[in-house]
Parts: structure tokens; sequence; C-alpha cells
């Protein structure tokens, strides 16, 4: 019977196409009806029908084009929750340490600050159920912690110094998630900002940052859109409104059944006359693209860094009827000169398409621009200055800055994939968090007096081998600054906010350093920008 109305309602899907669908698609759609039919009625074993359209559909997407996909019911809400910037929860921000869920931070404001659980806290029982001890894996706790906002969840507490547990009862309320990593002042008059990804909530959270650096003098902006790997279009056009005058073109996407559609800047930027660098890497894709294009085809701002990674394909999420979805590639989207940033695909399977990153690091794109090659029939000139710019394979910076691999070694990336540096810096704070608070109550006495010493980066070391990583003294030479350098920002992090972890590894960074002397030199680059 349920087989039975499976393909009934599988039926009436496929009558129900639109007149001209049916012209071109019925026949192959009641082939595949039938199909269905007789596998479901006919095999020799019992065959799952809802799980062989999964597959088909997934398999034919990815015949498609690297970016269709299909998303289970299941999958649907947790690949909305960034987008969306929110989800019902308790509100902490949590490592696993020793088999325990021990809070590395409340999120401020959130339910769980507000009934009094602080950093450090371990969690030992979740609504009567012990989670000590237990092989906890992080989808358990999401299991456990998230639900629907006004439900209520007890929790037992182990604090340290505290002899007796804590029991805390929790309403869980709508928990941010934040698009902006980072925000300060570089100096007396550049301000900085790291965004993660371009959400719903990305463009208010823009506007507060810019509104707190104005008020410390924030003269020229340097935007960070390393790693973020893009999110809603719309998000990117409400940006870059903020650095173009009006009527300016955004970005324009155009598909087989999707006419042009042009995104025009408007009048209500408040960064028209700043200064402004983007930037970028290999993991600056779509939305990023987008907003980077935009301003290097405009030559309103000074691009720096290494190519993006070349998404320009234009998505639509289309529900099913069970509550699974497909996100279906429907245009391309183009940079005010025309360009298509989408790097090639065709005939590629989804591993070699992602794979072009590996590939370019061998190739040796990552450390010099001239191993980078591009198409000439694609060029295009911006549209101010005339310079030359690069479609068909993400953005190409204005300036190249080489990946720095001066301080990575094999032992560094062992400790890094054991997850050692991680587990470290949490025992160590959590032993120390009550002299670190005494002794920095602000950043900028931590910052500039505090030290990662060497016995610190012994017992790092010594931790290692307890999960036979061998010392490596080598690795240890080549890493050991950057070795305190995470472990300074992550500690910063743990007792300030995450902004600080950026403010202490920005430090030496080569791509920082280089914005912050454009920007100091500003007459020297004057030929990549109208004035």
């Amino acid at each position: 019977m349920i087989r039975r109305h499976f393909i009934i309602t599988l039926i009436a899907l496929v009558w129900g196409l639109n007149a001209e669908a049916q012209q071109s698609s019925n026949f192959s759609a009641y082939k595949f009806v039938r199909f269905l039919q007789y596998v479901s009625n006919e095999y020799v074993d019992t065959v799952n029908p809802n799980r062989m359209v999964d597959e088909a559909i997934t398999s034919t997407l990815e015949k498609l084009d690297p970016h269709s996909v299909y998303i289970s019911k299941e999958d649907v809400q947790a690949m909305n929750e960034p987008l969306e910037g929110n989800f019902d929860g308790v509100g902490v921000e949590f490592n696993i340490m020793n088999d325990t869920l021990m809070v590395v931070n409340p999120i401020v404001g959130g339910p769980s600050e507000r009934v009094g659980i602080i950093a450090g806290d371990r969690f030992v029982t979740i609504d009567g159920k012990n989670i000590a001890g237990i092989g906890l894996k992080n989808s358990d706790v999401f299991k456990l912690l998230r639900g629907a906002k006004g439900t209520k969840v007890n929790i037992l507490v182990k604090r340290k110094n505290v002899n007796n547990l804590l029991d805390f009862t929790v309403t869980r309320d709508k928990i941010p998630i934040f698009s902006i990593d980072a925000s300060y002042m570089v100096d007396s008059k550049i301000g900085y900002i790291k965004l993660s990804r371009f959400a719903v909530t990305t463009e208010q959270e823009f506007n507060d940052a810019i509104a707190k650096l104005k008020k410390q003098n924030m003269k020229d902006l340097i935007l960070d859109l390393r790693g973020n790997g893009g999110g809603m279009l719309n998000t990117a056009i409400e940006l870059a409104d903020q650095f173009l005058d009006k009527g300016k073109l955004v970005v324009y996407t155009e598909g087989r059944t999707s006419p042009r559609a042009d995104f025009v800047s408007t009048e209500k930027g408040e960064l028209e006359q700043t200064r402004l660098i983007i930037m970028i890497d290999e993991g600056s894709a779509s939305a990023s693209e987008i907003l980077s294009g935009a301003i290097q085809d405009w030559d309103r701002g000074i691009i720096i860094g290494r190519r993006s990674f070349g998404k320009g394909l234009v998505q639509n999420q289309m529900p099913l009827p069970d509550g699974s979805m497909v996100r279906l590639t429907i245009a391309r989207y183009h940079t005010p000169t025309g360009r298509v940033i989408q790097r090639p695909y065709n005939n590629e399977s989804i591993e070699k398409y992602y794979s072009d990153l590996n590939d370019r690091y061998k190739n040796g794109e990552m450390f010099t621009s001239d191993s980078i090659k591009l198409p000439e029939n694609l060029k295009y000139k911006t549209l101010n200055k005339g310079r030359t710019v690069y479609g068909g394979g993400g953005i190409m910076p204005d300036i190249f800055i080489p990946l720095d691999t001066s301080s990575y070694s094999n032992y560094y990336g062992k400790l890094v994939r054991a997850g050692i540096i991680n587990q470290y810096y949490l025992k160590w704070v959590d032993s120390h968090r009550v002299q670190l608070v005494k002794d920095y109550p602000k950043f900028d006495k931590f910052n500039k007096r505090f030290i990662v010493t060497d016995e610190m980066v012994d017992e790092l070391v010594a931790l290692a081998e307890t999960q036979k990583i061998k010392r490596d003294e080598k690795g240890l030479a080549i890493s050991k600054i950057e070795i305190k350098r995470q472990l300074k920002g992550l500690i910063s992090q743990a007792i300030f906010t995450n902004s600080q972890y950026f403010e202490i590894v920005n430090q030496d960074n080569n791509a920082f350093l280089k914005a912050i002397e454009i920007l100091n030199s500003w007459d020297n680059y004057k030929y990549l920008v109208k004035e």
C-alpha cells in the first residue's frame, strides 16, 4: 500500500509539470515512473523506492554542475542556519575535552549566560541523562541542547573549585550566528573587518561594526574576505552598495530561462569616500567574488591576496514534497564588466573540480603569480581606469600575496590535525582563568605583556607525545613562533572575544601587513583606483 501511494504521488507530480515542460519531458518522466513501478512490484528483493529516487536525483544533479545538489529533509535546517543567522538553543560555545563537554564561552546575552553558566563549566547531565565519559560527539550535543525557542533544558554542572554540582534550568532562545568574526581599529585611522559569510543578518552586523569604527575615527578600511565561501547574493549587493555611488551596476545574472537581471547601487552608501582594501584567497567564493569583482571593475578599491575560488553560478532552492530540497543552478552571475567568474567544470567529476586547489598548490600558483594561466580571450577592461582584468576562473587580485609556509612543518601539521593545540590551550586556560582575568582586565595589557613561554610549548609537546606524536626538534624549530602565536590568539579569544584572536594572529600576517603598507602609502597605488 505504501509503495502504491508513493508511485501515485510521483505520477501526480509528473503530471503537475507546466505545459512547456510536459511537452519536452513527460515521456521521460513517465518512463522513470514505470521503471519504479517495475522495481517496486517485481524485483526479487524488497527495495526502498524513496531511497532510489533520492539517489537518482543526486546522481542526475552531479552530472549537471558542481553546485547543483540534493538536500535531504534532515539536512535542510542545518544547511539554512548559517544563512538565516540564528538557531534555537542554549547559547554556549563548547569543546569536548577528555570525553567531557566543557563550556569555552557562553554566548553574550544568551540564555546560558543569563542563568549564570560560565566559561570552564562541565556539563555532567542534560535532562537527567549522563553525558560524561560516554564517547560524546558534537552531533550528540546538538541533539541534546538545541530545541524550539521557549522549551526548557535542565543541566547539571561541575564547576572548578565548587564542591557540589550546580543545577541550572535554561530556557532555549534564538542564538545568533554572527557573520563578522572580528572588527577593530588597526591604528588611529585604519579599521579592519573580518567577514566569514554573507547571511540575512550580515548587512546589519556590518553597519553596526562600521558605526563603531567610525566613532573611533576610522578613515580607511581593510575588509578581510579570505576563506569566505559566500552566501546570499542580495547581501553581497547590499555591501557593495556601501562603497559605490548611485547608479553603478554591481552584478547581473542571466540564464537559459532566467532573463537578465541587473542589480544597481543606490544612494545609501556611507563608505563611498573610504579608502578600501579587500583581502581574498583561494577560499573566497561566490558572494565574496561578487563584492570583490564589483569593487575591482569600478576601480573602487584594491584587491590583494591570491586568486579566488571561481564560483559564478546562481542557485535557487526548490522544495520537494517530503521536506527535502533541490539547490538548482538557474543562472550565471556577471561582474559589471561582463566577466563570468565561474571556472570550467565540463566533464569533471566533483572530486576533480574541488581538487583544483591542490592543483594550484602543486603548480606553484600559491607562491608566484607567474604560474597562473588564464585564457587570453577572457580579458576585460575596468570601467574607469581601463585596467586589464580576467574572467573565467575567479577574481585575480590587483596585488598578489604568496602563501606563507615559512612557519609550517610536517610536525606542526600533525599537531593541528590531532587537535593538540586546541586541547592544550583549553586545559591551560581552565587552570589559569582566574589569574588571567585578574592580571589582564583589558586586551591592550594582554596584547603587550602576555608571553607564551618555552615552558608552555614544552608542555604542549609533552601532551602530543601522550597521543603518539613524537617530539620533532627540526619541525619545532621551524614552527615554534607560529605555535606561540596561535596559543596567544586562542588564549585571548577565551578570555576576551573572537575579535582579539584575529588581532593577535594578524600582527605578522603578510597580506594584512601589505594592506597597511598600501593604505599608508596610498599615493604609490593610485594607479589602481579612481580617486
